[in-house]
């Protein structure tokens, strides 16, 4: 799944990111209510998780917002506030689920996984299978498949073909995948992002005869069917 997680204590929020990176989601975290705003009504996402006290816009507000704008992605709010009223709170303004802090990663992650399911039930908005020509990568069951046959991707293989079919004609750069799935600021020096889409192309194109993922030289890669 692709997660927005606002949150501005960066240790936790960090913690946050790599624990769902590592468990096989795509997660954008932003420390700033604003800027989280902007992302949940710009782009598109399976589950949104919102600290209450943020800088330039609480997550109650931002919270608001969206459901003020019909943005229905289910949202877990995280707070320290934990008492009765303030659980009360959240979900008067739409919230899905309120987690206090601390709280183990375990629960935070079963949340989400039971948010994810219960949205896939109840609307078809939420994609659950992304598609290029005969390729088929099915989010929930983590599986590849080209042509009927499974292929076996690895999580950083998964992420990148995920983040490639999200975003169809669209390239994406070396910066923005070493930010996405590494969670690593851009560096030039770096080859991690090429042996990877080399990797992912061995299993996903030189076994058949269309070639799904390409090269934009000196900008990145993108998959595009109109060629």
């Amino acid at each position: 799944m692709r997660i927005l997680v606002l949150e501005d204590d960066s240790e936790l929020g960090s913690w946050i990111q790599s624990g769902l990176t590592d468990a096989g989601h795509v997660v954008d975290w932003l420390e700033d209510g604003r800027h989280a705003l902007a992302a949940a009504t710009t782009q598109e996402y399976d589950v949104v998780l919102l600290d209450r006290m943020t800088p330039g816009l609480d997550g109650l507000s931002v919270l608001k917002a969206m459901r003020a704008a019909k943005n229905n992605v289910p949202v877990l709010i995280l707070s320290a506030l934990g008492d009765v009223e303030c659980r009360v709170q959240g979900l008067d303004a739409g919230s899905d689920d309120y987690l206090a802090k601390p709280f183990a990663f375990t629960e935070l992650l079963a949340r989400i996984n039971a948010l994810g399911r219960r949205s896939q039930a109840g609307t078809q908005e939420v994609v659950q299978v992304l598609t290029a020509g005969d390729l088929e990568l099915d989010l929930l069951k983590r599986q590849c498949t080209r042509q009927g046959r499974n292929i076996e991707l690895n999580t950083k293989e998964f992420l990148l073909l995920e983040i490639l079919l999200r975003n169809p004609g669209r390239i994406q750069t070396k910066a923005m995948l070493l930010e996405k799935v590494w969670d690593l600021r851009f560096d030039p020096t770096t080859s991690v992002v090429e042996t990877h889409i080399s990797r992912l192309r061995a299993k996903v194109d030189k076994p058949f005869d269309e070639t799904l993922i390409r090269t934009v030289r000196g900008a990145g890669y993108v998959v595009d069917l109109t060629r």
